[in-house]
């Protein structure tokens, strides 16, 4: 796993080992860096369900002006510090070990650039997002991607969010969601 592209382009990103995080793949990355290549540069991103923190490192790599980033668990937190550090990129990311919903609830900040790739069938993903349209944390024009298993069918939200194209690669389909004024 690594940095495709940016000011740490090329640089590799350590991988928790065992099954409860799944990276996603670099095709995966690419394409959705591809999609939002010009919603990046100077804008305010949140990696919902970090895990290595390898989507809002390429955001930052790529010129995003701060991120975010929320897991749960204490040793993927530490992960993704490190991996800021390796990057160094550790000044414009903050790092929470933390409940990803309850941080929806305690956030007073609005993202343009919301990552959501929580653990498939959790039924994580579905909660997220009525809880980030429910506090409107995404910023006018805002885009949230979602990465889930392709079969997974994803709601549509109360405007002004509007669920936008669906991207499959295999057995995982991205789901762009925007906001509107």
């Amino acid at each position: 796993m690594r940095v495709i592209s940016g000011e740490a382009r090329g640089r590799r990103l350590k991988e928790l080992s065992g099954m409860e995080t799944r990276p996603t793949t670099d095709k995966v990355k690419e394409s959705i860096f591809n999609i939002v290549q010009f919603d990046i540069e100077g804008r305010k991103v949140l990696d919902l369900f970090g895990g290595t923190g390898q989507l809002g490192i390429e955001a930052l790599s790529r010129g995003a002006a701060e991120c975010t980033f929320v897991d749960l668990r204490r040793e993927a937190a530490a992960l993704i510090r490190e991996n800021l550090k390796a990057t160094r990129l550790e000044e414009r990311g903050k790092v929470v070990q933390g409940d990803s919903l309850s941080f929806l609830l305690t956030c007073r900040q609005k993202y343009d650039l919301i990552f959501l790739d929580p653990p498939y069938a959790s039924g994580l993903l579905e909660k997220a997002l009525e809880q980030i349209a429910a506090i409107d944390i995404l910023s006018e024009h805002g885009i949230m991607v979602c990465e889930s298993a392709a079969e997974q069918a994803l709601p549509a939200l109360a405007e002004p969010y509007q669920k936008g194209r669906e991207y499959r690669y295999g057995k995982i389909k991205i789901t762009l969601y925007r906001r509107g004024l």
